[in-house]
């Protein structure tokens, strides 16, 4: 029996069994006090239940026979310079956090990962790794958050990320990476719950605007891009500009730092001043609408940066709320929060309202739609009809300079024809004519004619021919003639020079 005293004169008696209870625990006591060697903790290493800190204890080598109950891990401030399959001989099923910062790695093994396959916090940011190998972290398909931030890291495998389907956050920032990594954006399927990814203070000079257009607002939320020596264009202001207007907050926050070169100057600017005069002078960005044609199928995606919003709300332009309980109702709300509106109208026109709600923050988000008053075919159809009736015109433009220019001279037949016609005319003037070699009927002929061209109608002043004349009239005319009507010359010239009126 123990025997208390705990004042003069008075004492405390306790039982056999209680004071066994008593002593054990004031050894236990002790033990913690004298160095945590009742929990297995290593040396100079600080314990506290499941958490061992080892940070800060120049340490070369990861120490050995660590607790299988450990949770949390902290290795940073050390000189660690290889991380080892064998780092731990032992596998650490319940370790979900280890801290490697601030070492000088330089290698990783892709074994590495193999005994801590629960990791959801892994730390490796203020090293010196240079190359991320192929399938380097596929074993960590439980990790939630990757730091990788100022190291040298200038390659990067496209499988050094595979099999990382609950990796919401990557820390790319301050490193040697000048090409931006779109397999970790553009195939979802690879990084499905990635919300957050730094590549800021890098070396990217190039960014592919149209594939960053295509991503969803919580994704674009979640890209840091800034004080990387971007090139400026247009594209890249259309871009950051778009994200500034949506409220995203990898651009609001880093609005300053958020410059790039421009091509002829040796200065940077700022993206949101491109559209000025002193820089390439673009286009003042205006939002997009959604265009539709009558009878179509639209689906307006609420577009929104809350990630995993539970409830999303409609509101059309004529303010009728969806969903709604209308079982012949042409719009429909899907399964991902998207207006779905079939055979659309003109009166289906106008800005469309999107509630969304989450846990954390709700966001409100506006889409205009145009829709035009007619079929998606219908202008082709009429511009193909207006073309071929063009086309047409000028075929037929085409034929009749051909059938003028390209077809024989028609001057060539009227030469033809005057040349048919001189044998007429000698014809016709042997006939009026008489020579000495013609035989006396051809005399009598020529008398005939004498005595035609005398009897007949003879012109008169200004060639008009005077019907009335007798033939004492004629006779005197014939008379004051320079010329001797018997002359054969003078005869021909008469008849030649003189209409013949019969």
């Amino acid at each position: 029996m123990w025997l208390w005293y705990l004042a003069p004169g008075q004492r405390l008696g306790l039982s056999g069994g209680k004071v066994w209870l008593l002593v054990l625990l004031l050894l236990g006591c002790g033990l913690a006090r004298e160095g945590g060697s009742i929990l297995n903790c290593p040396p100079k290493c600080v314990c506290a239940s499941n958490i061992i800190s080892c940070s800060k204890l120049g340490l070369g080598v990861i120490p050995t026979k660590l607790p299988r109950f450990t949770a949390i891990l902290d290795l940073s401030h050390n000189n660690l310079t290889r991380l080892r399959a064998d780092w731990t001989p032992t596998r650490l099923p319940h370790l979900h956090s280890l801290l490697l910062n601030h070492n000088a790695l330089g290698f990783i093994s892709t074994e590495a990962f193999c005994h801590v396959p629960h990791l959801r916090y892994l730390d490796l940011s203020s090293n010196s790794i240079k190359v991320l190998e192929e399938l380097l972290f596929s074993q960590l398909q439980e990790l939630e958050v990757l730091l990788l931030y100022n190291n040298q890291i200038a390659q990067m495998d496209r499988s050094a990320f595979d099999d990382m389907a609950r990796l919401q956050k990557l820390y790319l920032s301050q490193n040697q990476i000048s090409r931006f990594p779109m397999e970790l954006v553009k195939d979802r399927a690879k990084l499905p719950d990635l919300a957050l990814l730094d590549l800021s203070a890098n070396k990217i000079k190039g960014l592919p605007v149209a594939a960053l257009k295509g991503l969803p607002a919580w994704m674009k939320n979640g890209l840091y891009l800034h004080s990387n020596p971007l090139s400026c264009d247009c594209g890249l202001y259309e871009l950051f500009t778009h994200w500034h207007t949506r409220q995203l907050s990898s651009v609001v926050d880093f609005r300053e730092e958020l410059v790039c070169s421009l091509p002829l100057a040796k200065r940077s600017v700022s993206v949101f001043t491109l559209n000025s005069q002193d820089s390439l002078n673009c286009s003042e960005f205006k939002e997009h609408m959604l265009e539709a044609y009558l009878g179509d199928t639209v689906t307006i995606n609420c577009d929104t940066k809350v990630r995993g919003a539970t409830t999303r709300e409609w509101v059309t332009p004529n303010n009728r709320r969806f969903p709604e309980e209308t079982a012949n109702s042409t719009m429909t709300v899907l399964g991902n929060g998207s207006l779905q509106i079939r055979l659309v109208r003109v009166e289906d026109m106008g800005t469309y309202t999107c509630y969304a709600v989450s846990q954390a923050f709700n966001e409100t988000l506006y889409v205009d739609v145009m829709v035009h008053n007619f079929t998606q075919h219908g202008p082709h159809d009429t511009l193909n009809t207006a073309y071929t009736t063009l086309v047409g015109c000028i075929l037929s433009v085409i034929l009749v300079l051909i059938y003028l220019y390209l077809t024989p001279c028609r001057c060539c037949c009227h030469g033809n024809e005057k040349l048919a016609a001189q044998p007429e005319d000698s014809i016709n003037s042997s006939m009026l004519s008489t020579t000495p070699n013609h035989n006396p009927e051809a005399a009598g002929l020529k008398g005939s004619l004498s005595h035609l061209a005398t009897s007949g109608p003879m012109q008169g002043q200004n060639g008009k021919v005077k019907p009335n004349s007798t033939p004492e009239q004629a006779a005197r005319r014939a008379q004051k003639a320079p010329r001797k009507m018997s002359d054969p010359d003078s005869v021909s010239s008469v008849f030649s020079d003189t209409p013949i009126v019969v």
